[in-house]
């Protein structure tokens, strides 16, 4: 994993031109901004199903 400090205004590019913005931190939330194409999908993590997990419960 890639870790990068950044402070409000700041801006990552990732790729062909996604950016990402630092644009508040309050308390210990970050707000960020995600700037790209139209056809790039830009999901939560909690939205994206896993391959892997079989639904099973993990001992």
């Amino acid at each position: 994993m890639y870790i990068q400090t950044r402070r409000t205004g700041e801006t990552l590019v990732l790729g062909d031109g996604i950016r990402i913005t630092v644009v508040s931190i309050k308390n210990e939330q970050v707000r960020i901004g995600i700037a790209a194409a139209r056809d790039v999908k830009v999901l939560r993590k909690e939205l994206v199903r896993d391959p892997t997990d079989d639904g099973a419960a993990q001992p």
